[in-house]
């Protein structure tokens, strides 16, 4: 990180194309040098727990790396960890068929290609992801899917090769039993990607965040993942890890700009003594190193709890750091950006993108307001199983 990944932030800067047509996109030459030097020197696929295609690390090992790879945007590529592609070999590598492994996964673990994650619909509370309108219905030996879907990041990218679609397959089913997920092709018929859509004016060059329509999308049925019905099964079975690794790469996000918080609180002088010592920016300090360390010692519970007992009985972990992580990486953004002044708002500092990606993650694989939901119904759960008992 410090010798390789760090010093080729600004290369890579340098060697995005600029705009908003995302067919215009290219891969920076200067990613997939270090990606080749990262696995040739044996660090990649680091977050897979299967020793054959990935390191055979536990989750609480893993945190750790995610939290070092998370003082970079970029260094999760590097080491092909990067979201949504974990998630989707994760996805691929426990659910998938033979054929699915060899077709979609295997490029993936080379890091050949990139995909994305088709489940937000813009017309609907994707809070309550059972709301889904989008279809993928069962026709003989064929899956057909139809919707609207945004917010699939990686779309943009010019390595992107296919999505991972979840659509409604029998509305008469279990509540959680009627979503698929399906491997569609981005070159396949019907499949259209209609916009690239900003984040705070930013769209994420190269790999971007789409809107995309599917028009009557037909697929071989051998593209479903596990079975038709089978989505939340496997939504399930992502989510976890998956929050795992977002809640220490933003841990390690929050740690970047404390450090530049405090740099810049010990070198710039202002009526006559560093910021450090002015107003209340000391207790700020203190404040934020105090929380970073709450988060970081209650994800690494997260992780821990699923590496011995499973992920249900990290349920309500998961959601508590989903809460938790975001928001104290959002509060040390904010704190270094103020203490920077002016500059923390423009691009000579990582600030902006730091809070800007932050701010995302309480969105992202649920609003904060669903994840204290489940905490407390959980909890209500616990603390009434524990009056009976005694």
């Amino acid at each position: 990180m410090q010798d390789e990944v760090l010093p080729a932030e600004p290369v890579y800067r340098e060697q995005l194309i600029g705009g908003t047509d995302h067919r215009q996109w290219r891969q920076p030459p200067v990613m997939e040098a270090l990606k080749a030097r990262a696995r040739a020197a044996g660090l990649w696929n680091l977050f897979l727990p299967d020793a054959k295609d990935g390191q055979g690390l536990s989750h609480v090992e893993y945190a750790s790396l995610a939290e070092i790879m998370g003082h970079s945007f970029i260094a999760p590529e590097v080491f092909n960890c990067a979201a949504p592609d974990s998630g989707n070999m994760e996805v691929l590598h426990r659910y998938g068929s033979p054929m699915q492994r060899e077709r979609w996964l295997a490029p993936l673990l080379s890091g050949e290609i990139r995909s994305g994650f088709a489940m937000t619909e813009p017309d609907v509370a994707s809070s309550d992801a059972t709301n889904m309108q989008a279809t993928a219905r069962v026709e003989g030996n064929e899956v057909v899917l139809d919707g609207r879907k945004w917010w699939t990041t990686g779309a943009g990218h010019p390595h992107c090769r296919f999505v991972i679609f979840m659509g409604l397959s029998d509305a008469n089913a279990e509540p959680h039993r009627r979503h698929s997920m399906v491997i569609c092709p981005l070159d396949h018929p019907g499949v259209r990607i209609e916009r690239m859509l900003p984040v705070f004016h930013d769209v994420d060059e190269p790999s971007g965040h789409g809107e995309m329509s599917f028009d009557h999308v037909r697929l071989p049925l051998d593209h479903v993942i596990l079975a038709p019905g089978a989505g939340f099964e496997i939504a399930q079975g992502r989510l976890g890890p998956g929050r795992v690794h977002h809640c220490m790469r933003a841990l390690g996000a929050a740690e970047r700009a404390l450090s530049l918080l405090v740099e810049r609180a010990t070198t710039r002088v202002a009526f006559g003594k560093p910021l450090l010592q002015l107003g209340g920016n000391a207790d700020i300090v203190a404040n934020l190193r105090m929380a970073i360390e709450q988060a970081r010692l209650l994800t690494l519970k997260t992780a821990w709890t699923l590496d011995t007992q499973g992920s249900k009985a990290a349920l309500s972990l998961i959601s508590q750091i989903k809460v938790v992580v975001p928001m104290v990486a959002q509060q040390a953004a904010d704190a270094a950006i103020q203490i920077h002044g002016g500059a923390g708002l423009s691009d000579d500092f990582p600030l902006a993108r730091l809070y800007t990606y932050a701010r995302v993650l309480r969105l992202a694989d649920g609003p904060d307001e669903v994840h204290r939901a489940v905490v407390a119904r959980l909890e209500a759960k616990a603390q009434q199983i524990r009056k009976e008992i005694t």
